[in-house]
This record gives C-alpha cells, structure tokens and sequence, in this order.
C-alpha cells in the first residue's frame, strides 16, 4: 500500500480514484479550494487528517478513516459512498453520511445537520451525535450506546434497533416501521406518531402527546413522565411502570400502569382497548 504523509491538498480531486492507498497526518485546505479530494477511491485508509474543503468522500469503497476531523466547510463530506468504518473522528461539517451503504461508526463526535440521509446496513456505537432530522428515510440500522440530541429524528426509518442509548429530541419516529428501543432514555415531545411495529423495552420515556396514531405499539416495562394526551388513535399494547398523565381515544389493545390520571374518550365509542390502573383496579 503506498503511503502519502504529512502533505498538504488544495487542487479540484486531488487524490481522484486512489486504489490501495494510505494518506496520514494530511490536511485538505488551501487557496485552490478544490472539491471532491478522494472522490472515487477504493480501498484506502484515512488516518489523522483534516478536512476543510467539500464533498471529499463521494462514491469512495472500502475504506477507513480514523481520528480524523471534517470541519464546517466540509460540507457533505461522505455521499453515494459504500462498505466504510468509521471511527474516532469528529464531523462538523453539515449534510454528511447520504445515500450509503454499508457503514461502521464508533466514538464518532458529530454536529451535522440532515446526518444520515437514506442510508442503509449502518451500525452506530459509541457516539455522541448531534442533527435535525438524524437518519431520515434509512434502513436496517443498528445504534449502541448512543446520546443523540435534535429534532424530528429516526422519520420514515424502516428496521432499527436502539439499546442502551440517549435520545433528547422532538417528533421522532415519525412514520417509522419496525423499530425497537430498550433500555434507553427517551426525551422529547410527540414521540412516534404515524408509526408501525414501534416496540420500547425497558425505557425512560418523557414528554407530551406520544404514541398517537400509532399502528401495532408495544410498551414493556417502561416508565413515562409527563406524558399526557398519549395513544391517541393507536392501537396498543402497554405495561407502564409509575403514572401515565392522561391516556386519549386510543383504538384498541390493552394499557396498564401503576395509576392514570385522566382517560380521555370523546369520540365516537369505537374504542375496544382495555386500560387500567394498577393502584385504583
């Protein structure tokens, strides 16, 4: 594998097509301001390097970055890409991770808006992310110990798993299908709305108006707080530990926790779910 070292790259694809190829402590900037400086690439690993100009990582296979950084004009650092690890870098620039296949990230440090636009086969471990609309529209995902923060996160997302993580965000799951989440924290308001085959085990679940619309929803042993106005229009099954604010118009399924404030029906009696609390029978 030949090595470059220690150089320095501002000129328009500047290592365009490299095959079996490392490139360490390197910096991509300059006056040139080229675009796309390892577009194409195949098998190359990355290491210890910075990235300020755009697009660097396009239709690049078989790679591996590591410890390196995408500053913010590094804009849509990683697009059409395929089969890459990931690990120990720090991303700022906005847009990246779109359309790719295949991805590992670990202890990755990530404040990008739209991070991980249709993407599918990716595994997320040990990272602290932080996006609006994080991995919208992607597929076969797999999430270990991540903190998440941003709105409308995990939309339109088809075969996820989360364990063990931190989600603070807003509007999340919307319109996902088949997802499961255990042992994890989950923050934010309107939790799920719109979704299929949505399963949480063992989690924290906080903030107003979850789960309404939801088709096929399964809570198990989890505990809210200050959820209120939840299930609405959903079909579902719970097992709550503690206090559910107020429980609305679901449509069917069965809910239990320790106690419910207020149930809410008011609306035509097409309601066939079972809902009750623990502690009043």
């Amino acid at each position: 594998m030949e090595i470059i070292r220690n150089r320095n790259f501002d000129e328009e694809r500047a290592l365009y097509g490299a095959k079996d190829l490392k490139v360490t402590h390197c910096t991509f900037d300059g006056p040139a301001d080229g675009e796309s400086a390892l577009k194409e690439a195949d098998g190359i690993v990355v290491e210890d390097c910075t990235f300020r100009l755009r697009y660097p990582f396009w239709h690049t296979r078989d790679f591996v970055l590591r410890r390196s950084t995408l500053e913010d004009t590094c804009r849509a650092p990683l697009w059409y890409s395929e089969n890459g690890v990931i690990e120990d870098c720090t991303v700022t620039g906005v847009k990246c991770l779109r359309e790719c296949g295949g991805m590992t990230l670990t202890r990755m440090t990530v404040k990008s808006e739209e991070f991980g636009w249709r993407c599918r086969n990716l595994s997320i471990e040990e990272c602290d992310m932080e996006a609006v609309y994080f991995l919208f529209e992607c597929r076969d995902v797999n999430v270990k110990k991540l903190t998440m923060r941003g709105k409308y996160s995990f939309q339109y997302v088809e075969n996820l798993t989360i364990e063990d993580s931190v989600l603070d965000t807003k509007d999340a799951f919307w319109h996902a299908k088949n997802v499961t989440v255990k042992n994890s924290v989950v923050k934010g308001e309107y939790l799920g709305w719109y979704s299929e085959n949505l399963t949480l085990i063992n989690c924290k679940i906080s903030g107003t108006q979850p789960f309404c619309y939801c088709r096929n929803l399964t809570l198990i042993d989890c505990e809210t707080e200050g959820c209120d106005l939840a299930f609405e229009r959903s079909s579902v099954q719970a097992e709550i530990r503690g206090h559910i604010d107020s429980v609305k118009n679901p449509v069917s399924g069965r809910i239990t926790a320790d106690s419910i404030g207020e149930i809410i029906m008011d609306l035509p009696s097409d309601c066939v779910t079972e809902i009750r609390a623990r502690v009043n029978g």
